[in-house]
């Protein structure tokens, strides 16, 4: 239980409210070197970083629950320390574990999908994200679970790739399809037929989120249920023909393709079949299962036929709607969180964010939990529909106005949301359009602080992961940018490995706080900071704070 800080109760009574603010795919850069945040024209920011206490903060690999320190973070797993206050092992370290001891193949639903498959049509389809982005997935889950299934004794497997080039570099597709396909050849013998069968780029088909895009998930059940599209030989054939056919667009925005024998797909989906959708990261998992979970209920788009298929994700994606019901890894159970344990001490809560990022500050932020907790407030701000860098500047100012608005209401005394901009526009490789799409954040930050200070609040400033602070590959021995054969640089469209900002921002007269730096702070460490601010010490299982108080 939270309790009240004896040390900090007079000044805390001072303070109003207490405003977290997630910067989406803010990093620090050691060099600066292809970095849209350096370039951007920043004045707010400039000034909090001058004029008030600030620290960084690890927000990758172990210090978010990633298995290795070689692991970027991303959103979810960030969001879900920021909220949580404690780090769990994730999806990448919970499935590789599983792998490692052979838990996964002992599990009841690893047994059922291979129990279904033999009385049906002896064929496992296997959908998901090919890279080793390590995000959304990892393909050496994909290779464990193809050689497990020919091991089981099944005779067909077909897989649906689809394509990264978001958490890999723009246009490395063929450095994980060429491998791969050679792998599946060698495993095709003795009667085991294992295929690509049909893919897309991850941001043309299938992997929607938010309910955002469903034309996405449609196009996606069209390719991979139906076998409709551009038809090629093998997976290496359809991203060397899309390529020719759409110079100049990189891997995530690749069309589907299918892969035909005589004009016939070789991988539909049929009654009888199993599907494993083998991506473990939730937030563009959820719409494909409902695609292929739900019943006559389903309205997102008319899918002509539902195979009846044993259908399981790698991961249960949403655990308050049980979606998928059949998962191969069980999650990670986090308890505790910041937003139920500030509900519980009666105090109200606000988040806010557009489409794209809302479900960070509410589900993620709340432990992977859809239901909101008694005293908070929700507020979405519906995402445009169209290529972020079109429109950088996406909806930082609406989300800004829901924010002064909630402070200027004086009903909360927490409040939270995150500009994507950073992340969302940074994914693109455009690095002008970052650029713009930071200076748009710094604007909303400017209205934001003048709102905090009519408060008379505090607000924490930070970000979830790095994404924008790198828009170019660095070459690993110089740390400059590297150059395509062309002279221009070459594109970065992955998060980044760089620390995050931590800033505290307040004028209240007489109030002398700052911030310390250790050597372990991350983004766990600011359930607790929030709560010392709040006037009461950090719940039992929270990381420590981070705050300090002048005498």
């Amino acid at each position: 239980m939270l309790q009240q800080l004896s040390t900090f109760t007079q000044e805390a009574s001072a303070i109003g409210p207490v405003v977290l603010i997630v910067m989406d795919g803010y990093g620090i850069s050691k060099t600066g070197a292809g970095s849209a945040i350096a370039a951007a024209n920043k004045p707010t920011l400039d000034r909090l970083v001058a004029q008030y206490p600030n620290i960084q903060l690890r927000a990758h690999g172990t210090a978010v629950g990633m298995p290795s320190d070689d692991d970027m973070g991303n959103s979810e797993v960030g969001h879900n320390a920021l909220g949580a206050g404690q780090v769990y092992s994730q999806g990448a370290a919970l499935v590789a574990n599983s792998i490692a001891s052979s838990e996964l193949w002992q599990g009841q639903a690893w047994q059922e999908i291979v129990s279904a498959a033999k009385a049906g049509n002896q064929r496992i389809h296997f959908l998901g994200l090919l890279s080793d982005g390590n995000v959304h997935s990892h393909i050496d889950h994909l290779k464990a679970m193809v050689l497990r299934a020919k091991q089981e004794g099944i005779k067909t497997v077909r897989v649906h790739a689809l394509i990264d080039g978001r958490d890999v570099p723009e246009t490395s597709a063929l450095d994980y399809v060429v491998p791969f396909e050679a792998f599946l050849a060698e495993l095709s013998t003795d009667g085991f037929d294992a295929r690509i069968a049909s893919g897309g780029g991850r941001q043309s088909i299938t992997m929607d989120r938010y309910d955002a895009n469903w034309p996405m998930v449609e196009r996606g059940w069209k390719t991979h249920v139906l076998g409709q599209g551009a038809q090629f030989a093998n997976g290496t054939a359809a991203i060397q023909g899309l390529r020719e056919k759409h110079p100049g667009v990189i891997d995530q925005d690749l069309p589907e393709f299918v892969i035909a024998e005589n004009g016939q797909a070789i991988g539909t989906i049929e009654d009888g079949d199993a599907v494993v959708l083998f991506n473990f990261r939730g937030d563009r998992a959820i719409e494909a299962t409902r695609a292929f979970e739900e019943g006559s209920a389903f309205d997102k788009f008319d899918r002509q036929r539902v195979p009846k298929v044993t259908f399981a994700g790698m991961l249960q994606y949403d655990g308050d709607l049980k979606l998928p019901a059949r998962f191969l890894v069980a999650p990670p159970a986090i308890k505790n969180t910041s937003g139920e344990w500030f509900s519980k001490m009666g105090i109200q809560q606000f988040a806010c964010s557009e489409t794209q990022k809302f479900g960070h500050v509410t589900y993620f932020w709340n432990g992977n939990r859809s239901s909101k907790f008694e005293g908070e407030t929700y507020l979405e701000v519906p995402s445009d529909v169209v290529p972020f860098e079109q429109r950088p500047w996406m909806k930082a100012a609406e989300i800004t106005d829901a924010m002064v608005a909630a402070l200027e209401s004086g009903k909360y005394k927490v409040l939270r949301c995150n500009f994507a901009n950073g992340d969302m526009v940074g994914h693109t490789g455009n690095l002008r359009a970052a650029t713009i799409a930071i200076e748009a954040v710094d604007l909303a930050l400017g209205r934001l602080m003048k709102a905090v200070d009519a408060a008379g609040g505090v607000a924490l400033i930070t970000a979830d992961h790095g994404n924008a602070d790198e828009m170019v590959e660095l070459d690993k021995k110089t740390g400059q940018p590297s150059l395509n054969k062309d002279g221009s640089f070459k594109a970065k469209t992955a998060h980044t490995l760089n620390p995050v900002p931590l800033i505290l921002y307040q004028n209240i007269p007489g109030l002398k706080l700052g911030l310390k730096q250790t050597p372990t702070a991350g983004l766990s460490n600011i359930a607790a900071t929030t709560a010392n601010l709040l006037g009461f010490d950090k719940h039992a299982d929270w990381d420590e704070s981070l705050l300090t108080v002048a005498q």
